[in-house]
This record gives C-alpha cells, sequence and structure tokens, in this order.
C-alpha cells in the first residue's frame, strides 16, 4: 500500500486519477464486485473506510488548489 499522508507532491493529473480510482474503488465496493488488487496498483490493500477517507483528503486537497 502507498504511503498518501501528503498529497502535496503529487500533481494535479495524479490527484485526478487517484480521485477516479476511489470512485471506481468505492463503486465496486458498493456494488459487491470489489476483487482483490493486484500489488502494483495504487488502492492495492485500502479497505472501503480507508478509500472514503482518502477520497474525502483527495477531493479537500483539489479545492485548496483550485
Amino acid at each position: 500500500m502507498k504511503d498518501y499522508k501528503d498529497l502535496k507532491p503529487l500533481t494535479d493529473k495524479k490527484l485526478r486519477t487517484l480521485r477516479n480510482n476511489l470512485n471506481n474503488r468505492l463503486e465496486a465496493f458498493k456494488s459487491g464486485s470489489a476483487k482483490t488488487l493486484p500489488p502494483s496498483h495504487m488502492l492495492n490493500g485500502l479497505e472501503e473506510g480507508q478509500c472514503r477517507e482518502l477520497l474525502a483528503r483527495v477531493g479537500q486537497e483539489m479545492k485548496t488548489r483550485a
């Protein structure tokens, strides 16, 4: 699992990618189709609650940059 404690070093493009991946992952959890992610995936090891919390932080970071 990658460490997303500090989102400031991420580029705007990486933040958007992370946000999109988080939204897709949360949809997969909601529909019950969440599969185990490969070790190379940016969200590998994150559970549903962790994804929700990280998505909120990503959204906040994107607002501060706008």
